[in-house]
């Protein structure tokens, strides 16, 4: 990998981090992403464009942490009904999210 893809993923990376704090809102966070993921992958991209997008951006975008603390919070309170609905929904609803984004970006090339 080159130097600058290298500087380019940890810019993006930084981006990232700094619009998940300020948005504060795992679920929302979740959703956006999993659409621009969808979206990005049917685009024909650049090895480098996809890596910076894909390893830089998404992934500190929409980080998995986020989403297991959330499950966590429920599971401390000891009711694993909510746990196996939010685990559900949450995987389902970021799936059909993504395949719309994918849908949308082939209809517009």
């Amino acid at each position: 990998m080159k130097i600058n893809t290298f500087t380019y993923i940890l810019l993006a990376a930084y981006l990232a981090t700094f619009l998940r704090i300020t948005i504060n809102n795992n679920f929302f966070i979740s959703i956006i992403g999993s659409f621009l993921v969808g979206f990005f992958i049917s685009r024909r991209l650049s090895d480098s464009t996809e890596k910076i997008l894909l390893s830089g951006f998404f992934s500190c975008f929409t980080s998995f942490s986020g989403f297991i603390y959330f499950l966590y919070k429920i599971l401390n309170q000891g009711d694993w009904i909510k746990f196996i609905i939010f685990f559900n929904l949450i995987i389902i609803v970021n799936l059909f999210t993504m395949i719309i984004g994918f849908w949308i970006s082939r209809k517009i090339t």
